[in-house]
C-alpha cells in the first residue's frame, strides 16, 4: 500500500466505489433523487468510501497483478465485493438505526461495483498488451503446434515479453473442429498435415511443439515433417512446469532425443504417496546414483520427518544434500557416507535414525564393467541387499523397497544374475516378518550416468562415429523422474514380497536412437556421422525381458504398474547357497562363484561376446542391408585368443577367469 502505484489503484477503486453508490441511487429513483433521499445518499457514501476499499486492502486486492488479470482474478473480485458491500449494509443499518432502507439499492451498488472493479481490471490489461507493449508482430514468424491449454499458455507468454522472439503468425492442430477458430486472435490454420504448405505460405523460420501430454507417436511426427520442410523446430518444457505456473519463454528449447523417447505422464496417487511418506522417516541407499538422487527428490516432495542420504561416494553425495537442502529448506536432510556392505556401519545408521520406511537403489549396474569385475558384482548388489534387508528387519522398519532391473530375468550377465538372487533373498525375506519387502523393476533410464544417449552426444560432439553393439539390439527405455515416480507409486501400494515391473512401453531400437539422435543434431545418418557396429559388450543380450517363466503377470490399482506371482524358494537352501557364494568371492574364486550362481540362478546363462574391430564394410551399412551380415555376405570378427588359463584360485580376478567359467559348464 505505500508503493505509488498501489496507492493509485486503491483512490480510484475509492472513485468507482462511490460512482457505483451514486449510480445505484440514480437508477433506483429514475434520475431523480428526492431531496429526502439525498441525505441517505450522502451518509451512505460516507460509509462505502471508507469500509469498501479498506476491505479490499485486507483481502489482498493490492496486492494482484492486474496486468495479468485473469477469470481467477475476476471470481475473486466478485468474493471481495461482495464482502465489502454485505460489511456496508449492515455499516448503514446501524447508521440508521436500522430503519428500512431500499433493498434494490444495495443489489444495485453490488452489481454495479463489482462490473466497474472487472472492467478497470480489464481495461488496463488490454491497454498494457497493445499499447505498453506493442511488439507482437517482432521475432520470427513461428507456427505453434497444438491449440490447447499448452498453447494458449505459450502464446500468452510470448506476448507477455518485452522483447518479442516470437511472432505467432497462427496454430495448426490435429482436431478439425478447431480449423478457422482463433485463439487469443490468432487463428487455427490447419492440422500437421499442412504444415510444409503453410510454411511456403506464411515464410514460417520457427515451428514450437506446445503438445506435452499429448501421445509420443504424434511428437516423433513433428520433426520429421519439419525437417522436410526445413524449418526450425522447438519444444516446450514438461506438463508438470507449466501447470505449476513455473514456466518461462527462455525454456523453451530443442527438441532432444527425450522429448521423442518419453511416454505419456506419469499420474500419481498423491494422497496414498503422501499417507505412505508424509511425517516420516526415509532413507534412501545409493542416494547420489542416478535413480537414487531422482528418489530423494520425489520423495522431499511429500515432506517426511526426514530423509537420509545413504552413499560412499563423498562429491555426487554433498551435491545432492545440497541441492535439497535448497529446494526444501524446512526438510531435514542428514547426508550419511557409508558402504551396504559394511554391516556394522548399516547397523548404526539403522539405529540412530530409525527409519520407517527404505528404498534400496546402491547397486554395481554397468554390465560389461561387472563381467571384469565379478566379485564386485557379488559382494555389492547380493551381501549389499542383504546387509540393508537384515537390517531393516532387526530395526523394524516397515517398508523396504528394493530397486531391481529387467537384466535380472533370464540372465546372461555377473550383474543381471546378481541383481535376481537379491530379488529371490527379498522375497523370502518377506515370508518371515513384519516388514514389507517390495522388489520394483524396471529396464534402463534416459540420462543415467554411463547410458547409451549422454555417449552418443559426445560422440557427435567429436565428430563421430556413433559405436552401437549390433544393428538389432533393443532396450527398454523410461525417463528417470518417471521411474523414481513409480517406485514411490509401488511402495506404496505393495503388502510385502511382491515383485513389480514398471510399464516400459515398447522396446526401442538402439541403432534408430543413434539415427534420430544425429538428425536432432542436424545432420545426416551414414553422411555427415557414420554409425559403426562393434559386437555385443560382455554379458550383454540383443533384447531384454521383463517376465521370468511361470511369473505371472497381474495388473494393480495403477494401470502402469504390474505385479509377478512369487516363485518359491526355499529359505533355508537359499540362505546356505548364498553364503558359498560369499565364501567364494572372499577368495575370489570366479569359476566357484559362477557354479553357486547358476545354481541359485539356473536360468542364468553366461555368454561372451568375441569381439575385434569391425570390418570397413560395416561401417556405411544400412538398416536394409543387415540380413547380409547374418547370411555371411559380409565378413565377421575373429575370436580373441585367450592364451593363460583360468584358475580357480586366482587372487585378482580378470576377464579370463570370468570368461573362462561362463563357457565351461558346471560339473
Amino acid at each position: 500500500m505505500l508503493k505509488n502505484r498501489r496507492l493509485i489503484v486503491f483512490f480510484f477503486d475509492v472513485a468507482l466505489v462511490c460512482a457505483a453508490l451514486i449510480f445505484s441511487f440514480l437508477l433506483r429513483f429514475d434520475f431523480r433523487i428526492p431531496a429526502e433521499e439525498q441525505a441517505l445518499l450522502w451518509e451512505c457514501l460516507l460509509v462505502v468510501a471508507v469500509l469498501q476499499p479498506l476491505t479490499f486492502a485486507a483481502l489482498g486486492f493490492y496486492r494482484s497483478l492486474w496486468c495479468y488479470a485473469s477469470l481467477q482474478d475476476a471470481v475473486a473480485i466478485l468474493k471481495g465485493v461482495t464482502i465489502a458491500a454485505a460489511l456496508s449494509v449492515l455499516a448503514v443499518l446501524y447508521w440508521q438505526d436500522f430503519v428500512l432502507i431500499p433493498r434494490s439499492i444495495f443489489i444495485l451498488d453490488w452489481f454495479l461495483l463489482s462490473a466497474l472493479i472487472c472492467l478497470s481490471r480489464l481495461a488496463w490489461r488490454m491497454y498494457r498488451e497493445n499499447y505498453v507493449t506493442p511488439h507482437i508482430n517482432g521475432g520470427s514468424r513461428t507456427l505453434i503446434v497444438g491449440a490447447g491449454e499448452a498453447g494458449s499458455l505459450l502464446l500468452k507468454e510470448i506476448h507477455r515479453q518485452p522483447v518479442a522472439s516470437y511472432n505467432v503468425i497462427g496454430f495448426i492442430d490435429d482436431d478439425p473442429e478447431k480449423k478457422g477458430m482463433r485463439l487469443h486472435g490468432v487463428p487455427v490454420l490447419g492440422n500437421i498435415l499442412h504444415l510444409p504448405a503453410l510454411v511456403g505460405d506464411y515464410g514460417i523460420e520457427d515451428v514450437i511443439i506446445a503438445m506435452p501430454s499429448a501421445d509420443r507417436s504424434v511428437i516423433r511426427k513433428v520433426p520429421d515433417i519439419c525437417r522436410k520442410a526445413r524449418v526450425r523446430f522447438k519444444t516446450l518444457p514438461s506438463i508438470s512446469e507449466l501447470i505449476d505456473g513455473t514456466f518461462t519463454i527462455s525454456q523453451i528449447k530443442d527438441v532432444e532425443i527425450e522429448d521423442l523417447l518419453g511416454r505419456d505422464s506419469v499420474v500419481l496417487d498423491e494422497q496414498g504417496i503422501a499417507n505412505y511418506l508424509t511425517g516420516k522417516k526415509v532413507l534412501v541407499s545409493g542416494a547420489a546414483g542416478s535413480i537414487g538422487s531422482e528418489i530423494c527428490r520425489q520423495v522431499a516432495r511429500f515432506s517426511p520427518l526426514k530423509l537420509i542420504l545413504f552413499d560412499n561416494a563423498e562429491t555426487p553425495l554433498y551435491h545432492i544434500e545440497k541441492e535439497l537442502v535448497a529446494g526444501f529448506p524446512q526438510l531435514g536432510v542428514i547426508p550419511v557416507i557409508g558402504d551396504v556392505k559394511d554391516s556394522a556401519k548399516v547397523a548404526t545408521v539403522f539405529n540412530e535414525f530409525s527409519p520407517d520406511v527404505v528404498f534400496h537403489a546402491a547397486a554395481y549396474k554397468h554390465v560389461p564393467l561387472m563381467e571384469y569385475n565379478p566379485v564386485e558384482a557379488i559382494t555389492n548388489n547380493i551381501y549389499g541387499t542383504k546387509v540393508m534387508a537384515d537390517a531393516a528387519r532387526r530395526f523394524g522398519v516397515r517398508d523396504f523397497v528394493m530397486i531391481s532391473t529387467d537384466k535380472a530375468v533370464n540372465p546372461t550377465s555377473v550383474m543381471g544374475a546378481s541383481k535376481r538372487v537379491a530379488e529371490l533373498y527379498v522375497q523370502a525375506l518377506a515370508e518371515k516378518c513384519t516388514t514389507r519387502f517390495a522388489t520394483v523393476r524396471f529396464g534402463n533410464v534416459l540420462g543415467s550416468s554411463g547410458s547409451v544417449i549422454p555417449m552418443f552426444k559426445e560422440q557427435i560432439r567429436n565428430g563421430g562415429p556413433l559405436t552401437v553393439t549390433d544393428p538389432e539390439v533393443k532396450r527398454y527405455f523410461m525417463t528417470i523422474p518417471e521411474a523414481a515416480q513409480l517406485v514411490l507409486q509401488a511402495g506404496c501400494i505393495c503388502s510385502g514380497g511382491e515383485i513389480f515391473v514398471l510399464d516400459m512401453g515398447e522396446p526401442v531400437s538402439i541403432l534408430r536412437l543413434a539415427e534420430e539422435l544425429i538428425r536432432l543434431s542436424g545432420l545426416v545418418p551414414y553422411e555427415d556421422i557414420e554409425i559403426t557396429f562393434t559386437g555385443l559388450r560382455p554379458g550383454e543380450k540383443l533384447f531384454e525381458e521383463i517376465v521370468l517363466e511361470g511369473e505371472g503377470i497381474k495388473p494393480t490399482a495403477h494401470k502402469k504398474i504390474r505385479v509377478l506371482s512369487s516363485v518359491g524358494h526355499d529359505p533355508q537352501w537359499l540362505a546356505d547357497e548364498m553364503e558359498k557364494l560369499f565364501t567364494e568371492a572372499k577368495l575370489s574364486n570366479v569359476h566357484g562363484m559362477m557354479k553357486t550362481l547358476r545354481r541359485l540362478v539356473p536360468e542364468f546363462k553366461p555368454v561372451y561376446h568375441f569381439k575385434a574391430a569391425p570390418p570397413p564394410v560395416f561401417k556405411r551399412m544400412r538398416p536394409d542391408i543387415f540380413p547380409a551380415a547374418k547370411t555371411g555376405k559380409a565378413s565377421l570378427p575373429a575370436p580373441l585368443d585367450f592364451t593363460r588359463p583360468a584358475s580357480a584360485s586366482s587372487s585378482s580376478p580378470s576377464v579370463r577367469p570370468v570368461v573362462q567359467a561362463a563357457i565351461t559348464p558346471p560339473s
